[in-house]
């Protein structure tokens, strides 16, 4: 089960136009079977303001989410990439995921950050996503603090992990994220793929973890760039998940608001 995974360290602004040049000049470069990762918000725009979202059309958001579609399709690639999108209500923050064919998925944020309260809608599930070779789960930038998401992910059969941020914040301590993916690799003994936007401030890195917690390879922070890392998702293991002392501690899922159950491998 080996995998070329391509992360994209890229500006995004909010100008969607702008955004998929960015993806099209991307994907130029991506071969055939790669696994494509863009930064959160990467189709829509994302800043620490929301407030560019009012002038937003939902239909330019839509319309670019088929565009990158058929990118990918054209290319033979699956892409994971981050949007604001449209949804009853108002808007949420998201994280697709293009196959090289058929229809896109998305995994829509729950657990949002402060300047995303009261104007994003929250998810209520935690999926997973078939990729063409193995199964990844999604998470989406302040989610690498609550490592139970990982967990669950994990447990219901993610032999990866993509993660997304747009984080560029100058008031967060240096070293500290880069910390977080680290051991959200290890602790669960899954691969992380890291996509942060390129920015001079940005205080987490792009990045490839091995289950065992090793960096694979990093792009330097600030500027924008490539990295192609090929890995092998039968290096994935349960040997922690599975010394979990369940009698003790367990965690329950909730999803859509229904009735708590655990993943059905902890069962």
């Amino acid at each position: 089960m080996r995998i070329s995974m391509v992360v994209a360290q890229v500006p995004v602004v909010w100008d969607v136009d702008a955004n998929l040049r960015q993806v099209r000049d991307v994907l130029a470069a991506a071969r055939p079977g790669d696994v494509v990762v863009f930064p959160e918000g990467m189709i829509s725009g994302y800043g620490e303001s929301l407030t560019p979202l009012s002038s937003l059309p939902p239909a330019v958001v839509d319309d670019a989410v088929t565009r990158v579609g058929r990118l990918a399709r054209d290319a033979g690639v699956e892409v994971f990439c981050g949007s604001l999108l449209p949804v009853p209500g108002g808007w949420c923050n998201a994280a697709l995921h293009f196959p090289a064919t058929g229809a896109h998925r998305v995994y829509q944020k729950i657990n949002l950050a402060m300047n995303e309260r009261g104007l994003l809608e929250p998810g209520t599930s935690l999926p997973t996503f078939p990729l063409a070779a193995g199964v990844a789960g999604v998470q989406l930038c302040r989610e690498i603090r609550f490592p139970e998401q990982w967990q669950h992910l994990a447990a219901a059969g993610a032999q990866m992990f993509v993660y997304l941020t747009n984080a560029a914040n100058t008031r967060e301590v240096p070293g500290v994220w880069r910390s977080h993916l680290i051991s959200r690799a290890a602790e669960n003994q899954r691969f992380v793929v890291a996509s942060n936007v390129a920015d001079p401030d940005q205080h987490c890195p792009s990045m490839v973890v091995s289950p065992r917690g090793e960096v694979l390879g990093e792009l330097p922070p600030g500027a924008p760039g490539l990295l192609r890392q090929e890995i092998d998702l039968s290096e994935a293991g349960d040997w922690y998940l599975n010394q979990r002392r369940r009698d003790v501690l367990s965690v329950e899922y909730h999803p859509a608001g229904g009735t708590a159950r655990t993943c059905p491998t902890e069962a």
